[in-house]
């Protein structure tokens, strides 16, 4: 059976019917918001992100956590925090992303949280530069029930690899890879789904091919080429690569650089998903690394109140009028390709 197929059997066998009526509840409000120009919303976010930790090993560049660079306080999340947020969504909440910030792995606690999650048939994923998938967490991880992995490779050689991950061994990586892909076999688990995360960047776009056959040599599910977001990229970077497919930046005639995708005043984001951070601050999306626009917080609020409150409400008024209002916003993929 072809691999993604498998996962995605997996995905469909968490819908059940208070999932399905939640979730044409989020899309019928999003278009009516469309049509109408008033901010509706009818369901719950069919899919969060919460964040285990905002600390990280690696210093990548064009990351928050690598550069160390981060306004708001670091750390690690609370498990009671946790499980009463996922208490209060679970019925209605399908795909749960254990990443925003940070290396997930540090988290003392990580996997224990994905077994919480996953004893409530919720699809689970996390990201990870692989550095900590040791035979011991490799087994855990698997044992879990996580649904996907998705581990950032960014390079198949070592000279290559640390240009974006630096201070990352790419042997590493590779030995974590292996170490899940033999406990899959050894506990006869389909999951998790393991996907090779190849971020495009100028100095690794010649390894793409290279990189697809490396998974295909060790029995990685999947590779997944995704574009990079670069923070100031007006004047160009060494990052932008230079083959078009890859880039969500295209060069003007003066020589600078402006972001692909069509300016729309409408995001689907902030009508099925949210990212919880460490210590509890809803923000509307992935985009907002430094927790500017700040939703609510769920160590003092439901997330029923937040998600249907006033703050929520205003933000999403300021989508369907004019994006262009909100800062992060003009530097954002929706609307543009982000896996090629």
């Amino acid at each position: 059976m072809n691999r993604n197929f498998r996962d995605g059997l997996n995905f469909l066998s968490k819908l059940t019917l208070k999932r399905v009526w939640n979730g044409l509840k989020v899309v019928v409000g999003f278009y009516n918001a469309k049509i109408s120009g008033r901010p509706t919303q009818w369901g719950l976010p069919f899919s969060i992100s919460f964040e285990p930790t905002t600390s990280c090993n690696l210093r990548c560049p064009e990351c928050p956590s690598g550069l160390r660079s981060f306004t708001r306080p670091t750390g690690m999340l609370e498990g009671d925090l946790f499980k009463k947020t996922i208490d209060e969504l679970s019925e209605t909440l399908l795909y749960l992303i254990f990443y925003f910030q940070g290396e997930p792995y540090l988290h003392p606690q990580f996997l224990e949280l994905v077994g919480y999650a996953a004893q409530k048939n919720i699809y689970t994923a996390t990201s990870t530069n692989a550095h900590y998938l040791t035979d011991s967490n490799a087994k855990k991880t698997v044992e879990s029930g996580l649904d996907r992995l998705i581990i950032s490779i960014d390079g198949t050689t070592q000279e290559t690899y640390e240009q974006y991950r630096v201070g990352g061994k790419l042997e590493k990586v590779l030995e974590g890879t292996r170490n899940i892909l033999k406990w899959k076999k050894e506990l006869k688990s389909s999951t998790p789904h393991v996907v090779f995360q190849f971020l495009v960047v100028k100095p690794n776009e010649h390894q793409i091919a290279e990189v697809q056959q490396l998974a295909k040599e060790i029995g990685v599910d999947e590779v997944g080429l995704k574009t990079a977001q670069i923070y100031d990229y007006e004047q160009g970077s060494d990052l932008i690569p230079t083959i078009d497919k890859y880039a969500r930046y295209q060069k003007q005639n003066d020589g600078s650089f402006q972001i692909k995708n069509r300016f729309v005043n409408h995001c689907w984001k902030m009508w099925h998903s949210c990212v919880i951070t460490w210590d509890g601050l809803v923000v509307p999306c992935c985009f907002d690394k430094d927790a500017h626009y700040r939703l609510g917080d769920v160590k003092v609020q439901t997330f029923r109140d937040l998600w249907f409150g006033e703050s929520c409400r205003q933000f999403r008024k300021t989508l369907i009028r004019s994006r262009s209002e909100i800062e992060m916003c003009k530097n954002c993929t929706e609307g543009t390709q982000v896996w090629a």
